[in-house]
């Protein structure tokens, strides 16, 4: 499987950031969680292959997308 860059998307002082995986700064900030995800999966199509993951406040993973090497079915 390639590597694949994360976007994650996860809640910010001023609404909802984009935040690539492993990155300082957040990608873009957005004061709803909507207009966070629309933007996440947006740069996440443009730059495959690659992930979004929606998390709740609480951190939990609320959904996910995985675009061009989704690993689904699992091999076993």
């Amino acid at each position: 499987m390639a590597n694949r860059t994360v976007y994650d998307v996860t809640p910010h002082e001023e609404g909802w950031q984009v935040k690539r995986r492993g990155a300082v700064r957040a990608s873009s900030v957005h004061s709803t969680k909507e207009e966070a995800i629309q933007a996440a999966r947006a740069l996440a199509h443009n730059n495959k292959p690659s992930q979004v993951v929606v998390h709740r406040r609480d951190g939990t993973i609320e959904r996910e997308w995985t675009y061009q090497d989704d690993p689904y079915p699992p091999e076993g």
